[in-house]
């Protein structure tokens, strides 16, 4: 029997990557088993999927905490509890203390909805069309302590067309997402791509 990478989506919406993700752990010989979702907002969507595909879920309420510190430590323990030795975030909507990252070293990816570097942050989407590119995408990568800076894991482009609304670019975006999240943990959770050097080295 294969044995599968213990894997948490951290979640802070509607919780469509988390079912990306869940939906390719069905497989057999994926190597990452979806085993908790954790979500700092109790009325997320994505805890509904998470019941959906009878994934344990947790709520741990950013608010609670006094300090970004305390709410990862928070976090840290849920991740531990389970025995995770992965995490993803998917609309995690929460910027993580440096120790947490450093706690988590290699083991922690994002996706982005633009290609990095192009377009960090937030209003992704308008930030690419005020810049008036031609194409935009997604991106999976390890999380560093600078923000959508870390060693990019795998991207997607997706073309910007005549016409684009922030909403209809995401859309868009959004399908390549569902596609490229799954894929790139994959590459994670099998060895294939690690965090060497502060790069992403593939072993393949």
């Amino acid at each position: 029997m294969v044995s599968r990478v213990r894997t948490a989506v951290l979640i802070s919406g509607r919780g469509s990557n988390l079912r990306a993700l869940a939906d390719a752990a069905r497989a057999p010989d994926y190597p990452a088993e979806i085993v908790l979702a954790i979500s700092n907002r109790g009325e997320a969507p994505g805890l509904e999927i998470a019941q959906e595909f009878g994934i344990p879920a947790k709520v741990i309420p950013h608010a609670k905490y006094d300090s970004r510190e305390a709410f990862d430590a928070a976090v840290d323990g849920g991740l531990h509890a389970a025995n995770v030795s992965l995490v993803c975030e998917a609309g995690f909507m929460r910027i993580h203390s440096d120790w947490f990252v450093k706690r988590w070293e290699g083991r922690l990816i994002n996706i982005h909805p633009s290609l990095l570097p192009a377009f960090p942050g937030i209003r992704v989407h308008k930030q690419a069309l005020d810049a008036g590119v031609k194409i935009s995408g997604c991106t999976v990568h390890f999380v560093v302590s600078e923000l959508d800076s870390g060693p990019i894991i795998a991207q997607a482009a997706v073309p910007v067309l005549p016409g684009d609304t922030p909403e209809t670019l995401a859309a868009r975006v959004l399908i390549e997402e569902h596609r490229l999240y799954p894929e790139a943990l994959k590459l994670v959770a099998s060895g294939q791509v690690k965090l060497e050097n502060g790069r992403a080295v593939s072993t393949a």
